[in-house]
């Protein structure tokens, strides 16, 4: 299938698809994230240090989760990334978005049919190839999930639209009401789908939203803390920094000199 085909098809299910390096020493800091993340070394493993504990993987997945981890790869510091909507769990992954929340896992027990990936990625001698490879794999999981329930999708739908009236407001009752239904509905449906709750979704929101903000002001020349707090819906600049510390593991300045991004202010 043409490139163009493949990511018009997965274009619901996948946020990201994109190389890494981890650069020089072979460390990252993996901030908390409304999406499912896979990472897949082109070699050796990676270890993953997260609440007090270290594991290594061949390839991992990640679900969403509130806390930081840091992602370590000895030898190469290569590999390939990418993020898929919650709902895309079950339509490329074969398990619920709730199975995987808060976890960590390796990509074969979490998808078997996926074991042969790390191997054949290694193979791979660019970039168009590998993004082939796994655009192709995901594909093959998808055309499986649609056979095995028909091509109905409605859990994904109930979903999908719970998180996008979620995305919208800063309130979780606003969201229900939105979309015609209770708050304790939404709530049941959110949990259910992704394991977390209505406000721990939105809370990831602000994170994600926050960490662009910062991005962005970087690399325009100067970060100003209340205006990035403003912007991605905090209530001040305290209350940005209290949700870094307690999400990220460090304060927003703290991140951005690791990430060697500059223009600082407060």
């Amino acid at each position: 299938m043409p490139a163009h085909r493949r990511s018009a098809a997965l274009a619901p299910f996948v946020a990201a698809l994109s190389a890494y390096d981890l650069g020089p020493g072979g460390v990252h800091r993996g901030l908390p994230s409304s999406t499912i993340s896979i990472t897949i070394p082109e070699a050796d493993s990676l270890e993953i240090g997260r609440l007090g504990s270290r594991e290594r993987f061949r390839a991992v997945v990640a679900g969403l989760h509130l806390d930081p981890a840091e992602l370590r790869q000895e030898g190469g510091t290569r590999g390939v990334w990418l993020t898929l909507s919650p709902p895309a769990a079950g339509a490329l992954l074969g398990v619920p978005a709730s199975a995987l929340s808060g976890q960590v896992a390796e990509l074969a027990d979490v998808a078997p049919v996926l074991d042969y990936l790390p191997e054949r990625l290694a193979t791979c001698r660019s970039w168009p190839q590998r993004r082939a490879l796994v655009e192709e794999a995901l594909l093959a999981g998808l055309d499986r999930h649609e056979r095995d329930t028909g091509g109905e999708l409605p859990a994904t739908l109930a979903a999908l639209s719970a998180l996008s009236a979620l995305s919208g407001t800063a309130r979780v009752q606003e969201a229900a009401r939105r979309l015609g239904c209770s708050r304790r509905h939404l709530s049941g449906t959110v949990r259910g789908a992704l394991g977390v709750t209505a406000k721990e979704y939105q809370r990831l929101l602000r994170f994600e939203a926050a960490r662009g903000g910062l991005v962005a002001a970087a690399r325009a020349g100067t970060v100003s803390l209340a205006a990035v707090a403003a912007a991605a819906g905090f209530a001040d600049q305290a209350h940005l920094t209290r949700e870094w510390r307690a999400m990220a593991g460090c304060t927003p300045t703290e991140w951005l000199r690791t990430e060697g991004l500059t223009g600082l202010t407060t």
